[in-house]
């Protein structure tokens, strides 16, 4: 598919059929599907914003579905009536040079929202909203994100997961070089109920940028299956009005390098290696392994 002008969604949400599934642009069942292009999908969402997305659920503007073998590159996704771009119940997806944009005060606009997925990289891509620049929820593992800008935004998200006391596991994700600003918030894992949740094998590495939350990093884990192997390298958030923390709940993992605010609420279970440098090399061959998923 190229996409090379703009493609304009109706403005008037009484112009769109109720009994439609609140979803646009949707393809489904893909496979080795390539989507490119200098154009524009347009989800002129202003009018569902100001009837507040959060109370009634709207269309989101491009969804794919169900499918394997995807690439997207250079296309421009913007004001969406809610989520921006959702990969669900995929395989093998590429991501790269997209540019997404909506309003820091339009709710519930996540840039790019991954769903039950494996084997997804995100890369050299702009990403502003006014929600989660990246969401990432359940059932979704080797999810690999490289050189993201993030701004306006809730920051880069892991979550939310375990609502309605449902099981939810994410694992084998890195952000490795990504630049943050003015976002609410920095790196978040959210859950909604916290003995639901299972999620393992994180690395942050080469992030930069400020938070407006004086919780820069926020890992909430499972009280029953705590977050292991949360890894930092590199990671330095400063606030933009004062100080800035991390806050954990029932998380396992360590930093290494610079990693501003301190993660000492991490706690680490390094007493099967023998030294930091150990530590170091085990996460990094589990790093390796993600970074060289085959797509």
């Amino acid at each position: 598919f190229q996409i090379d002008g703009t493609i304009v969604a109706p403005d008037e949400p009484a112009n769109w059929d109720p009994k439609l599934a609140r979803l646009w642009l949707d393809f489904s069942k893909l496979n080795g599907v390539i989507f490119l292009g200098n154009g524009v999908i347009d989800g002129s969402g202003s009018k569902w914003w100001a009837a507040s997305c959060k109370k009634n659920k709207s269309n989101q503007a491009l969804t794919i579905d169900s499918s394997t073998g995807v690439k997207v590159t250079g296309i421009t996704i913007k004001n969406s009536q809610q989520m921006n771009f959702v990969i669900t119940r995929c395989n093998s997806v590429r991501i790269s040079n997209v540019l997404v944009s909506s309003p820091g005060d339009s709710p519930n606009t996540d840039g790019i929202h991954i769903t039950e997925s494996t084997n997804v990289v995100l890369q050299d891509s702009k990403i502003g909203t006014g929600d989660d620049c990246v969401s990432i929820v359940n059932g979704s593992s080797n999810i690999k994100m490289k050189r993201l800008y993030c701004g306006p935004g809730h920051g880069i998200s892991i979550g939310s997961l375990g609502k309605d006391n449902s099981t939810d596991i994410v694992t084998k994700v890195v952000l490795d070089t990504a630049l943050l600003r003015e976002t609410t918030n920095g790196l978040r894992i959210k859950t909604w109920q916290t003995a639901a949740v299972e999620i393992s094998q994180i690395m942050y590495r080469n992030i930069s940028g400020t938070s407006k939350s004086p919780k820069a990093m926020k890992f909430a884990c499972s009280d029953t299956v705590p977050c292991s192997n949360i890894v930092l390298s590199n990671v330095n958030l400063e606030g933009k009005d004062g100080t800035v923390e991390t806050y954990c709940n029932s998380a396992q993992g360590f930093g290494y390098g610079v990693v501003h605010p301190s993660i000492d609420c991490l706690t680490s279970h390094d007493k099967d290696y023998t030294s930091t440098s150990d530590i170091i090399e085990v996460s990094e061959a589990t790093f390796q392994e993600i970074v060289h998923t085959e797509l």
